[in-house]
């Protein structure tokens, strides 16, 4: 029933099964960890296409699985049987998944199985922006998951606060979370300017970015919910009155085109508008850039945000749950209200206006990841609770 499973090997460590819907999410929110994990548990992962990263990651076991983002009753049941036959051929002593609809379905096969150990992380709720009964439905749903599993974390204090005020809690305490917040950290070594800056000299040069030029970046999923009209809106018009600006717009486009067509008819904004898909190398954009821009709607962390501030570059992000503890406001960047494209403009043209303030809050915000965000003090985190679980078990 399970379609692939690779390197599967005895081992005297405890058992660790990460369990993702689809792959895309594995480097960016689990990479740093798997890098980690191994040297004190025996680790698998599965989701949809998973295997995809087993030469990355060789010492962790991959297991396809597939896992559909959308609700559907026939292969939500075939993924709740192929997860329970997954658990009682691995046998795994803790379980834990990300993502909404692998939360929901491990949280049921992991307890059918009685998985001694089961974790959920909650990265962002899909119900945060919906309305009526379809916000009721899912907000439902994540009650449900926390009643079924051994512990629920979120990836950021205000998260865990902002389900509290939506009765979703541990005992009547906000769910807790590792560190400060975020999934797992920044890899300091792979987000040093110093290591990457010939290369990011090179892509500087072949996408016509001049020294003079200031530059912002959005690397996100091309969304409602991101953000992505609002700053192709905001950029449009600071154009009016500089020209000496860029903007590197990067990631998969879920507007079904409109986005791209409406940088494409506006020859002026096409100019200076780079607009790439999804990359493996998003370090290398965030080192060319000067402020990074992430007016979203809903997030979880925003782990980007602290991927920037590990290369000394501030975030202009929005007052919303996760961004309020990935940016500290007027310090490391600048928060500004969901939606309010007008002070999106005002708070570009401010960074453009007293570049000296891009520096100094990046400064900052390099500062605060040494403190508390680096990948190691996550894992130092996600270790010690991993333990601490299994040994109530015992």
């Amino acid at each position: 029933m399970v379609s692939r499973i690779t390197k599967m090997n005895p081992s005297s460590k405890l058992k660790v099964l990460r369990v993702v819907t689809t792959h895309e999410c594995v480097p960016w929110h689990m990479g740093n960890t798997l890098n980690r994990t191994t040297n004190d548990f025996d680790v698998y992962v599965a989701g949809q296409g998973v295997s995809a990263y087993a030469n990355i990651y060789p010492d962790i076991k991959w297991i396809d699985l597939k896992i559909e983002r959308q609700f559907s009753l026939f292969s939500d049941l075939s993924a709740i049987l192929k997860l329970c036959w997954t658990f009682i051929k691995i046998r795994p002593d803790i379980v834990h998944s990300i993502m909404p609809k692998a939360g929901l379905l491990v949280a049921i096969s992991g307890f059918i199985c009685r998985v001694p150990v089961r974790v959920h992380t909650f990265t962002g709720q899909v119900w945060a922006t919906k309305q009526g009964i379809a916000r009721l439905f899912f907000r439902t749903l994540d009650r449900f998951i926390v009643s079924l599993n051994t512990l629920c974390l979120t990836d950021s204090p205000s998260q865990s606060e902002y389900l509290y005020q939506q009765n979703i809690s541990l005992n009547g305490q906000p769910l807790p979370v590792l560190s400060k917040g975020s999934l797992s950290g920044v890899d300091i070594e792979r987000f040093s300017y110093d290591r990457i800056n010939a290369d990011a000299t090179k892509l500087r040069i072949k996408l016509g970015i001049t020294e003079s030029d200031f530059v912002f970046s959005f690397i996100a999923r091309k969304s409602k919910d991101k953000g992505a009209y609002e700053i192709i809106q905001a950029f449009s018009e600071l154009l009016k009155s500089y020209s000496s600006i860029k903007l590197l717009f990067v990631g998969p486009d879920e507007s079904n085109g409109e986005l791209s067509k409406l940088i494409k008819d506006n020859q002026s904004v096409g100019k200076h508008v780079i607009n790439i898909d999804r990359v493996s190398n998003h370090e290398l954009y965030l080192a060319i850039s000067d402020v990074l821009c992430l007016p979203s709607y809903r997030e979880g962390f925003g782990s980007i945000v602290i991927d920037a501030a590990a290369l000394s570059i501030p975030t202009i992000g929005t007052e919303i749950p996760g961004l309020v503890d990935s940016i500290d406001n007027n310090v490391t960047g600048i928060l500004i209200r969901a939606g309010d494209t007008n002070e999106l403009i005002a708070t570009m043209k401010s960074f453009i206006d007293q570049p000296d303030n891009a520096k100094s809050m990046g400064k900052e915000a390099f500062e605060r990841v040494m403190r508390f965000f680096t990948a190691d003090i996550l894992y130092d985190s996600l270790r010690d609770t991993y333990v601490r679980l299994s040994s109530k078990k015992e």
